[in-house]
């Protein structure tokens, strides 16, 4: 950041790699003591986004920040999810979980919020430093149960969470707190719907909550670009068919927000001549198996890309070929994974070009090879590059249709 001279803005970096390190730790301290410092005539703006955990470690002592961190990651090695991550961290915190606003009591204190979690939880974005926890220490044993961490965490965690009163009380008083959420994952799709309808499509917001295993997710893309290529056609046993599959996978999902009624019901009203658009949002998780280098949102390109290249073999998508159908997988901050890329798009014909030019795409997907594939398979053509953005809203899904030859 470029600061003139004399400016009273200090900048202060840390959290390397989105962990917290001795120098957030710093950062954390000047924080807290800004905030205790002051009075009922301040006002305390806090910009909160994903990746604030990591950037405001201020553990309760006894416990370290490395005893911290080694706690996060045994609960991250296990799968836990951002939503039990932050639980713990905010229990073991003098500053998450309401304790910024605390220690700026009686100050105003005014908090933008970027949603980079499904369902917008402010309490739980950055481990929500300016919004009381709504968990309490019994929340915590029941996850680190759940993962058999029980008798592995250090012994000064057990020395906080049983202590009977937390170090810290509830907000003394919250009236003197505002938290607004000025960004989010809906409000992305809501505008991407907007883009999409001047440019004349039918366009459909599925949910800003898609969350599940990224081959499932996958099955689920692929077969609602089936059904839409099928809706010309008089072929009603096999829209029967890919119709149940998509509803039984709809179900097993449990996406919040996705009316599939609903949308089958427009989409079946819709006119053949007019390209359809969906659009939907969230964050899909990988389940490691390979050594490669990927993201989830190419990975998903690249797995929608091979679920449609099937149905084209097994003769359910020969529909397929009267349609152009294009699906995109980006991440809103602008990298994916540990990869330059934001994600990647993909097509029904990607792998039988790709099979043609040597590639075996089932073997770089069993690797989680996904950004070697989409670097090296016509020299990175399908990558979305778009720089890192300042932003994170988490993931933007869209599948692109239109009739062969359509305008």
């Amino acid at each position: 950041m470029l600061l003139k001279p004399q400016s009273r803005i200090q900048v202060m970096e840390g959290a390397k790699h989105n962990l917290p390190d001795r120098e957030s730790l710093k950062a954390a301290g000047a924080i807290r003591e800004l905030a205790e410092g002051l009075t009922a005539e301040d006002l305390l703006l806090v910009l909160i986004s994903g990746g604030g955990s990591a950037l405001l470690p201020a553990p309760v002592p006894p416990v370290t920040l490395e005893e911290k961190e080694t706690v996060t990651k045994l609960l991250a090695s296990k799968g836990a999810t951002i939503q039990e991550l932050n639980t713990i961290r905010k229990a073991l915190s003098l500053l998450k979980g309401g304790g910024l606003a605390q220690a700026a009591f009686p100050a105003q204190v005014l908090s933008l919020i970027l949603s980079d979690i499904v369902g917008d939880p402010v309490d739980l974005i950055a481990s929500g430093p300016t919004v009381t926890s709504p968990h309490n220490v019994q929340d915590c044993f029941q996850i680190l149960a759940k993962y058999d961490l029980m008798s592995i965490v250090p012994e000064s965690v057990w020395t906080v969470l049983s202590r009977p009163a937390p170090e810290r009380g509830p907000l003394r008083d919250s009236a003197h707190v505002y938290n607004i959420l000025i960004g989010s994952n809906r409000l992305a799709l809501e505008e991407a719907k907007h883009q999409a309808e001047n440019l004349g499509y039918l366009t459909l917001v599925l949910s800003d909550a898609v969350c599940g295993e990224v081959s499932t997710v996958a099955c689920l893309y692929s077969l609602f670009i089936q059904l839409v290529c099928l809706s010309d056609t008089g072929n009603d046993p096999l829209k029967g068919k890919v119709r149940e599959a998509l509803s039984s996978l709809a179900a097993e999902l449990q996406i919040p927000g996705l009316n599939l009624v609903n949308t089958l019901k427009v989409l079946q009203g819709s006119q053949v001549e007019r390209p359809v658009c969906l659009l939907a949002g969230g964050e899909t998780t990988v389940r490691l198996q390979g050594t490669g280098k990927g993201g989830r949102n190419q990975e998903l390109a690249l797995r929608v890309a091979l679920e449609l290249h099937r149905a084209k073999a097994s003769g359910d998508g020969a529909s397929l070929e009267k349609y152009e159908a294009v699906f995109l997988s980006g991440g809103t901050d602008g990298q994916d994974g540990p990869t330059e890329a934001a994600g990647a798009f993909s097509s029904p014909e990607l792998v039988g070009m790709a099979e043609r030019e040597g590639f075996n795409v089932e073997a770089f997907l069993s690797n989680n090879d996904s950004y070697t594939f989409f670097t090296r398979f016509q020299s990175g053509h399908h990558l979305l590059m778009t720089g890192l953005t300042g932003t994170n809203v988490m993931d933007i899904h869209a599948v692109l249709i239109r009739v062969r030859g359509g305008k």
